[in-house]
């Protein structure tokens, strides 16, 4: 008996096969096209997804050497909050507008008018509207492409059109949903007032589910193009985020995620709903039932560290051999660790495409602060690299503010794979930083919500701690004066936003 989890990334497709034991048989990955046709837009053509998606499937079906009949559940996770638009008949009515797509500033301005206050808009959907969202993408396409709207008859995320192409259903899940911006997150269910202050029809909205319940079957005519059984389950899934958290273990409060990738997210589960806050962190629902989460987004963690890499480094007499590759990363990192903390006064802000946790502001900049002849290129790396692990601080102590009692951290993505990073980060969050045997994120996460789904453990939390355990753990460093120097760099990195954001907005302009 196998499970398959799909995760629908914005570059590539990954389908992913493992076993009741929770071992990776096989994976496929398949890339597909983005397109950016005006500056700040982001958009993809759903059927290069299902293109993707049916090649995905078929590949890790042959690498496993397993048949379709050997599957016994689907999950499925993807990019969160792309609009997917489709009439009547089931076609698509224009490319997806994607998450990272930042036209939408005004239309988040317009909902926040329609509800009154922040305090209200955090009661209808727990969270300040942001360009990321689904909703204000609807209403831009009602202001700008209004023959376009007048055919609108479903409105669907990106991997729950993967489930409408794989079943004929339209489902979706309360993780996926929360990004929508049209949830009651508190409820779990749509939001009937936030869709009457918007005027967005409720029909146009698919089921909502909990994350492990089936919510389809694969068709017959989906079975020919997969090589999949007709009339296996599919079960809700969940986005990217929440999916990639059950793939880590992260499914009780107390242990909270980071994914070290292009962005850097903080993601930490809480078993009751929090008290509404004006605050940067986010709040959705977990895949776990009667579970939500906080999540902070950092836009460019690991990309500023490519940036980097790529910009500041690249003359660097040690990286001619490794330019490119994760080869280089760990010549930096090395580089950075013969530097004192603070790297000797030099300090960087690592908001090189605007920053979303913990400061709303896409006009933020990247900036080094404090440079003076002493600093080397070694500086350099140690300042991008604290500044990267001091924003993401900034996420966990905004969720200490609400009552998270941080007890292990558990790290993720490319990042995570520097013993260096992993003990400038355990110093600097003042936590265990953990690595866990499962690596293969939002994939392996549905794949064991299949598993729930279909019966193979009671819940999700038995799934997990059936499967997943701690490989690697860095704690902080025992040494006084460790804590004391990174405390006072972080307050001296905290100063530096406000003090330069009038500098931003006028340069944004």
């Amino acid at each position: 008996m196998t499970l398959l989890g799909i995760d629908l990334g914005t570059t590539a497709v990954k389908a992913l096969l493992i076993n009741e034991a929770g071992e990776t048989l096989a994976s496929a990955t398949v890339e597909y096209p983005l397109s950016t046709p005006r500056p700040l837009w982001s958009e993809q053509d759903p059927a290069d997804w299902w293109r993707g998606t049916i090649e995905a499937i078929r590949q890790v079906l042959t690498k496993a050497g397993a048949s379709g009949a050997d599957v016994r559940g689907i999950g499925l996770s993807g990019q969160m909050h792309g609009l997917t638009l489709l009439d009547r008949a089931g076609n698509v009515l224009r490319p997806a507008i994607l998450w990272n797509d930042q036209r939408t500033a005004a239309q988040c301005e317009e909902m926040m008018r329609r509800a009154g206050s922040p305090a209200r808009m955090r009661e209808l959907i727990a969270n300040i509207p942001n360009p990321s969202y689904t909703a204000p993408k609807i209403l831009w396409v009602r202001e700008n492409e209004p023959h376009t709207y007048e055919r609108i008859a479903h409105i669907l995320l990106p991997k729950d059109y993967i489930r409408y192409k794989l079943s004929g259903e339209f489902a979706t899940e309360v993780g996926d949903a929360t990004g929508m911006a049209l949830l009651d997150v508190r409820r779990r269910t749509w939001s009937d007032e936030m869709l009457g202050l918007l005027d967005i029809p409720r029909e146009w909205l698919p089921l909502c589910a909990e994350s492990h319940v089936p919510t389809a079957r694969v068709s017959q005519a989906a079975a020919q193009e997969t090589g999949l059984a007709a009339g296996t389950p599919i079960v809700g899934g969940s986005g990217d985020q929440p999916a990639a958290a059950v793939g880590l273990g992260s499914v009780r409060e107390g242990i909270v995620n980071v994914t070290l990738g292009t962005s850097g997210v903080v993601f930490a589960s809480i078993e009751h709903y929090p008290p509404m806050r004006d605050t940067a962190i986010e709040v959705f629902c977990h895949a776990v039932p009667e579970t939500w989460f906080f999540m902070g987004v950092m836009l460019s963690a690991g990309g500023s560290l490519r940036w980097h890499r790529d910009v500041v480094a690249s003359g660097h007499p040690n990286l001619v051999s490794t330019a490119g590759n994760n080869d280089a990363y760990d010549v930096l990192l090395a580089d950075a660790a013969t530097i004192p903390i603070g790297a000797e006064g030099l300090a960087f802000l690592p908001y090189l495409t605007g920053e979303r946790t913990p400061h709303r502001d896409p006009l933020a900049r990247g900036a080094f602060v404090g440079l003076t002849l002493r600093h080397t290129q070694a500086h350099l790396a140690r300042a991008v690299v604290e500044g990267i692990s001091f924003g993401l601080r900034d996420s966990i102590e905004l969720m200490r503010e609400l009552g998270l009692h941080v007890n292990e951290v558990r790290a993720a993505g490319g990042g995570a794979r520097s013993a260096i990073w992993r003990q400038m980060l355990a110093d600097i969050f003042e936590a265990d930083i953990a690595l866990v045997n499962s690596t293969e994120g939002g994939a392996f996460g549905v794949a064991l919500l299949a598993g729930v789904g279909i019966g193979l453990w009671r819940d999700t939390r038995e799934a997990c701690d059936a499967v997943i355990r701690v490989t690697a753990r860095t704690s902080p460093s025992s040494d006084p004066a460790v804590r004391r120097q990174y405390a006072e760099a972080y307050a001296r990195f905290r100063d530096l936003y406000p003090a330069l954001k009038p500098t931003f907005a006028r340069l944004g302009k």
